[in-house]
């Protein structure tokens, strides 16, 4: 019975701890800023620790990590606002491996306008 409880709990504990292994940090991106535009190819989902979209640019599918749904929907940008095929300019920083398309993305601009979605990084 007691070698179940402490399985038990070392099972609890090792579940809790995804979500944080799964949290995207900024030691991973790059320190310059760095901009793209291309077409969306995956609208923005809130789901997860971070929103993300996809979009098609100099020829490869790029990942756009944004800050926290509530964040994002703070700054004013909610899902299946901005269509698949939109034109959009991401703004932040990228992945250092140069083989890995992925942008932190602290402002998303579209149509004109601009999320900024880290208002607390400029």
């Amino acid at each position: 019975m007691f070698r179940r409880t402490v399985c038990a709990t070392l099972v609890a504990f090792a579940l809790a701890a995804l979500p944080a292994a799964a949290h995207h940090g900024w030691a991973s991106y790059g320190s310059e800023e760095f901009s793209i535009t291309g077409t969306v190819d995956t609208p923005l989902s809130l789901s997860g620790p971070h929103a993300t979209m996809k979009i098609k640019a100099e020829g490869q599918v790029w990942n756009l990590v944004l800050s926290a749904g509530n964040r994002v929907e703070g700054a004013g940008l909610k899902e299946g606002m901005i269509p698949v095929g939109a034109q959009v300019t991401a703004e932040g920083h990228r992945q250092k491996d140069k083989k890995i398309f992925e942008v932190k993305t602290e402002r998303l601009k579209w149509n004109g306008r601009t999320f900024n979605v880290y208002p607390d990084r400029t």
